[in-house]
């Protein structure tokens, strides 16, 4: 058979960063990951090729020369599979759905001929069975978890790496803790599932052979689910692995805020080549944290423990949420002094959504407060629930915190403070990209943004009390020049 996987566009939202990639030459910041994922478990003599609309056209031809076309998608793409699914069906074209997305709203969808949902380990394999005895269901789905020793290692030759920012990787499924916003537990469950390290290892390994090198997104839920794990096995081989190659990746992903409690996993992760996490801080208020079910983050100082990260060597971005039940008029001005307090740069600001069938979905729907789907878009401004606090206020509220942080003069300003505290462990290597990128960022930044006093103060300084963070300086400007465009669309 021939096998189109497409990956639907992404928007320009804040994890886009598409502002900021241009600046190196790249069409997209990260990979599709899951459907090079799934075409590695498809029979090996089919014919497979890959169109992520984000880094290339979808054409008709394309659609035309497959038997099936495999589609994939997270709730912020929904209106690019809707109009892959339409074009499919008017060239009459089968469609086979999954994804994020798909699991949760597949009830709702018209024009797919086969949804096979949840973890594909578990419900690829009877589809693929079915289909070759002629008599493929229209819905396959698990409530199981499987082990994560039966997923293959990924299809990078399907990939245009060179389109791409970084890479991605897994090595972990699931989080300990159950948000109660969040819908990680509902897709993979609260028990954290891992990889062997054998077999992480031998995923880095394809990937370097391939020839890659660079940043590599670890995109666990949370990577520190099983700590004992990762300090016993993983981590320790993982720093031999990095150490004999010279650190060919620097490691993103994503941890909870207990990770600063734990002292040697710190160090262990900054040794293996980790210089970069996403945090969920939510809130600095005690009460929506408690509304929430983030305990990890109660009855801390919060500002301290994501010093305590960056004195280590990890560049920290956070999740901030406004609009909890228990919010007051006084949470903006909070969120805004915890924010430039953290020296969080990459800081992004939602309003609350509720995700379908997450624990807060079924709360407001007993409550009967839902409006609509959620978005997936973190930034857009949109509420698919009745708030508690006045709308107008909300909206009103929220805006005055993006504009603040992204104002320029706060921006940067928080760059100083997180500049101050952060301890590099690992100089990236200096390459051609980076030069250019730095040379369009003293023309677009330097001399068009109306931005451009405070990049030129920020090098200045750099360059006086800490040369060695110079390049750190001038992607967090990038990145500042990418945010201040996406705050122009809420």
């Amino acid at each position: 058979m021939n096998i189109l996987l497409v990956n639907p566009e992404t928007p320009n939202t804040f994890w886009s960063f598409s502002n900021a990639i241009k600046f190196i030459s790249k069409k997209a910041s990260d990979i599709p990951l899951g459907l090079i994922t799934v075409a590695a478990m498809l029979p090996p003599e089919w014919e497979k090729r890959l169109i992520d609309m984000n880094v290339s056209k979808l054409y008709d031809r394309d659609l035309l020369w497959a038997d099936y076309v495999f589609l994939g998608g997270m709730n912020v793409q929904r209106q690019s599979f809707n109009r892959v699914v339409t074009r499919c069906n008017q060239l009459g074209v089968k469609v086979v759905a999954g994804g994020p997305m798909a699991t949760t709203d597949y009830e709702e969808m018209l024009g797919v001929d086969h949804f096979v949902l949840n973890e594909a380990e578990n419900t690829l394999p009877p589809f693929l069975h079915d289909l070759k005895n002629g008599d493929a269901k229209r819905v396959y789905k698990s409530s199981e978890f499987p082990q994560l020793s039966e997923t293959p290692i990924p299809k990078w030759d399907l990939l245009k790496m060179s389109k791409y920012a970084g890479m991605g990787v897994q090595y972990s499924r699931g989080c300990p803790f159950d948000c109660e916003f969040c819908s990680i537990t509902m897709f993979n469950g609260r028990i954290p599932r891992t990889k062997s390290t054998p077999r992480f290892l031998a995923e880095l390994d394809s990937l370097y052979d391939h020839g890659w090198r660079g940043a590599v997104f670890v995109v666990d839920d949370n990577f520190i689910g099983k700590k004992s794990v990762l300090k016993k096995e993983l981590l320790p081989a993982l720093i031999r692995w990095s150490k004999d190659r010279d650190y060919p990746f620097h490691f993103t992903t994503e941890v909870s805020i207990n990770l600063a409690d734990d002292e040697e996993l710190l160090n262990l992760m900054v040794q293996a080549g980790f210089n970069h996490a996403f945090v969920g801080i939510e809130t600095p208020a005690e009460e929506g944290l408690a509304e929430c079910g983030k305990k990890q983050n109660q009855k801390r100082d919060l500002v301290a423990s994501v010093k305590t990260l960056q004195r280590h060597g990890l560049v920290v971005s956070g999740g901030f949420i406004v609009g909890f039940d228990s919010d007051t008029p006084s949470i903006f001005a909070r969120q805004i002094e915890f924010i430039q307090k953290s020296g969080i740069a990459t800081a992004m600001v939602g309003l609350l959504s509720a995700p379908t069938h997450t624990k807060l979905y079924r709360r407001l729907q007993a409550e009967n407060r839902l409006l609509d789907v959620a978005s997936g878009n973190n930034m857009d401004g949109s509420l698919n629930f009745v708030p508690k606090m006045n709308y107008q206020t909300l909206v009103k509220g929220y805006k005055q915190i993006l504009e603040t942080i992204y104002s320029p003069k706060e921006y940067y300003e928080r760059v100083k403070t997180f500049l101050q505290e952060y301890n590099m462990q690992h100089r990236a290597r200096l390459t051609l990209t980076d030069v250019l990128a730095f040379l369009r960022s003293l023309w677009k930044i330097g001399l068009l943004d109306r931005g451009k006093w405070y990049y030129w103060k920020l090098l200045g300084y750099t360059l006086v009390k800490c040369p060695e963070k110079f390049a750190v300086a001038v992607t967090m400007s990038i990145y500042g020049f990418h945010f201040r465009r996406v705050v122009k669309m809420v």
